[in-house]
């Protein structure tokens, strides 16, 4: 079944792409969620002529993401945990690190960024040390970032 995308959806594609899924998942999901349509002539007779009016918009929403993303990666990102202390116990937090503490992090250096457009490598975070993240500001604008979890004093 092709669908056309109304909004990103995660490990299927972005806005405005044609996509193939299987029936019962476009029928039963995407469709009535409201997060595509199906893909047909008309529609994407449409989706071209809409794509070709929002190219010269993109390009500055691009340039926009570029310098925010250059202003991201000068950032050192140091996030505070509770950590057990002593050489058996090594270096585990209390809890995790989150999507939601990189936010946090973010939102004290003055950006805002939207958890659901960070992807931390490895997932949770449960030991202290340097990690990495992936962030999205644009389907053409993705950038890693370094950051560290150090104990809280």
């Amino acid at each position: 079944m092709e669908l056309i995308l109304k909004q990103d959806v995660e490990n299927l594609g972005f806005k405005d792409d044609v996509v193939t899924v299987k029936n019962g998942y476009g029928r039963n999901f995407l469709i009535p969620q409201k997060q595509a349509i199906l893909a047909t002539v008309s529609a994407k007779k449409v989706l071209a002529e809409n794509v070709k009016q929002r190219a010269f918009k993109d390009k500055k929403v691009i340039d926009d993401a570029n310098v925010i993303a250059d202003a991201i990666k000068a950032l050192e990102i140091k996030i505070p945990a509770k950590a057990t202390e002593g050489a058996s116990a090594g270096d585990k937090l209390f809890g995790s690190i989150t999507k939601t503490d990189l936010v946090e992090a973010f939102e004290k250096a003055g950006h805002e960024i939207d958890k659901k457009f960070i992807n931390i490598t490895g997932g949770n975070i449960k030991r202290l040390g340097q990690y990495n993240a992936v962030i999205r500001l644009h389907r053409e604008v993705t950038f890693e970032i370094p950051f560290e979890v150090i104990a809280q004093s």
